[in-house]
């Protein structure tokens, strides 16, 4: 993809693979309709965008104040980046938080909060902007679930139900433009452990706090991909246009459990987990 000139448009911006995917893409020449409910670090964002655009000297950068979870506000964002642009070409939709709890003890706020942003902000943002996806003749979507899209551990059970969903959504939309015929390739992406802030910003409630370590600190112990490598690989496999992307060397070892394990991943992972706990 030539993606100089063209409009993209990224949720969740103002920090980790959003920030590094915008920046990725101000280097190469798009215009960015950046979003997050974040300004201060998108801001940030722009700052940054502007340093790596003025090499190319193309694209400009708009910054947008947006809750994915508020459908309203999602369909008004579209029109106004369609109204800004007229075409859109790419749209990314990587808005997402986490929540670590058992299922008995996470309360039902938590899991709307959460499926609000993880799950329906994704399927706003795909509802929104694929009209004019398809308008463009030569449309992307790039819709960011996660390993945990391919596996489901203890205590991900509301990010796991996102993500799998994300995953089920995305892949069947990519069979639905195939079949109609529609110019618009769909993606489904699945980062391992990125270096960002999200494990810091997640809500930990009951048992993970009780599992020996900072949960935090042990997300920076494993993460070794970092945004800025994250965002090459998913623009490599826009590029390549890949239907699953796989984002680190972990997302490739935990994408083949399943396939070697099958189901039975499940219970070796439950025991494994049992005894990490403390009483």
């Amino acid at each position: 993809m030539d993606y100089t000139g063209k409009t993209a448009v990224v949720t969740g911006a103002a920090s980790g693979i959003g920030r590094a995917l915008a920046v990725e893409l101000s280097r190469r020449g798009s215009n960015l309709a950046i979003s997050d409910v974040n300004m201060v670090g998108l801001d940030e964002t722009v700052r940054l965008c502007a340093i790596a655009g003025s090499a190319s000297g193309e694209g400009k950068v708009l910054p947008f104040e947006l809750d994915v979870a508020d459908r309203g506000a999602v369909l008004a964002h579209a029109e106004e980046v369609k109204s800004a642009f007229a075409t859109v070409n790419l749209v990314v939709n990587n808005a997402g938080v986490a929540v670590a709890a058992t299922v008995e003890e996470m309360s039902f706020d938590d899991l709307d909060w959460l499926l609000g942003i993880n799950l329906m902000g994704v399927l706003n943002g795909t509802k929104a902007f694929l009209p004019h996806l398809i308008s463009s003749g030569d449309g992307h979507l790039v819709n960011i679930s996660s390993v945990f899209g391919l596996i489901a551990p203890a205590y991900q059970s509301a990010y796991s139900t996102a993500k799998f969903g994300v995953r089920g959504f995305t892949e069947s939309l990519r069979q639905e433009m195939l079949i109609t015929g529609q110019p618009v390739t769909v993606h489904s992406v699945h980062p391992g452990g990125i270096k960002t802030n999200i494990a810091r910003s997640a809500r930990y409630v009951g048992t993970p706090k009780r599992l020996g370590e900072d949960p935090a600190s042990q997300f920076d112990r494993v993460a070794r991909t970092t945004p800025e490598k994250a965002a090459k690989t998913i623009l490599a496999g826009v590029d390549r246009d890949r239907a699953r992307i796989l984002v680190g060397a972990d997302a490739y070892v935990l994408a083949a459990i399943p396939r070697i394990l099958g189901s039975r991943y499940v219970g070796l992972f439950g025991r494994f987990g049992r005894r990490m706990v403390r009483p």
